[in-house]
């Protein structure tokens, strides 16, 4: 673990996200989010956008390729409404020797190293929690700790973006911290091609059959306004998979593997999500039924 002395301090850092996330969907968000950050002069400075979505659309998906894309470390942070002042600036721990040791979050971390944090689900976290880093969203660049008692101010190249999901257990922010989270952009349900190749891309060993069903269920669910995910889609689509693959199936051909398949995925979309969307695949194993 990298160790940094600020102040007389030191401080352990966190280590960057090394994570297989692969955004494949449109490469305008990706813009959006890296222009943004852009500084496009000595007086100006970088933004720290919100990016607002239903669950499971690829929010965090996107941050961090977009950090990736530059060639910057990312660093993740998941808020939660737990979530304290000191989680998000530096932690004090009891080393062995009995020794206080004080730990960088990943977002001080990032300030530290010139990298890039995400907030994860930040509207997740408190107001209380948000003030302690006012200071690093404005033109003051940095957090103070109190438990360690220093200053921090964060490096030139530092980045910073939150994920919000717009549902109901979230808490509102007032203006102050909102009007230091921009631009707010806005990520929705992927078109049907696009939704097809975010399958493929996390299930490249499914067949293309089983993908066009979930697709399609997807693309039903989204016209319905219902909030079924990629996401979820990726899920049941995983799950029917190895409730296939555990299947005895020899001797099973056209018509009967077909069937086979949908009533998997029927069960999938039972167990994952809800009856209703169970029901949209059992319509399918009904007409694919040649007694019915």
């Amino acid at each position: 673990m990298e160790k940094i002395i600020i102040d007389g301090v030191e401080l352990h850092l966190s280590e960057p996200d090394e994570v297989p996330m692969r955004w494949v969907g449109q490469q305008e968000l990706i813009t959006q989010v890296q222009a943004a950050w852009l500084v496009i002069g000595h007086e100006d400075l970088p933004l720290s956008p919100r990016l607002v979505g239903r669950p499971g659309v690829g929010k965090t998906t996107l941050a961090y390729h977009a950090g990736r894309a530059l060639n910057r470390p990312v660093y993740l942070f998941q808020a939660t409404m737990d979530t304290r002042p000191e989680d998000l600036i530096v932690t004090p721990v009891i080393s062995e020797k009995g020794k206080i040791k004080y730990t960088a979050s990943s977002v001080v971390s990032a300030m530290i190293k010139g990298g890039v944090a995400i907030i994860d689900e930040g509207n997740r976290m408190s107001e209380k929690s948000w003030a302690s880093l006012a200071p690093l969203l404005d033109s003051r660049r940095y957090v103070e700790s109190i438990v360690a008692g220093i200053k921090i101010k964060a490096h030139p190249e530092f980045r910073l973006c939150t994920t919000m999901n717009d549902d109901a257990s979230t808490f509102e922010l007032p203006e102050y911290i909102h009007s230091r989270l921009q631009p707010q952009i806005r990520i929705d349900f992927p078109e049907r091609d696009e939704e097809l190749l975010i399958l493929k891309s996390n299930l490249p060993f499914a067949d293309d059959e089983i993908l066009e069903y979930v697709v399609e269920f997807l693309q039903a669910a989204h016209e319905a306004d219902e909030r079924y995910s990629v996401r979820d889609g990726i899920n049941i689509a995983r799950y029917a998979l190895k409730r296939l693959a555990g299947t005895h199936r020899s001797g099973s051909q056209g018509s009967e593997q077909e069937k086979l398949m949908l009533l998997c995925l029927k069960e999938a979309a039972s167990m994952i999500l809800d009856d209703a969307a169970s029901a949209y695949f059992k319509e399918l194993v009904d007409d694919s039924d040649p007694d019915e």
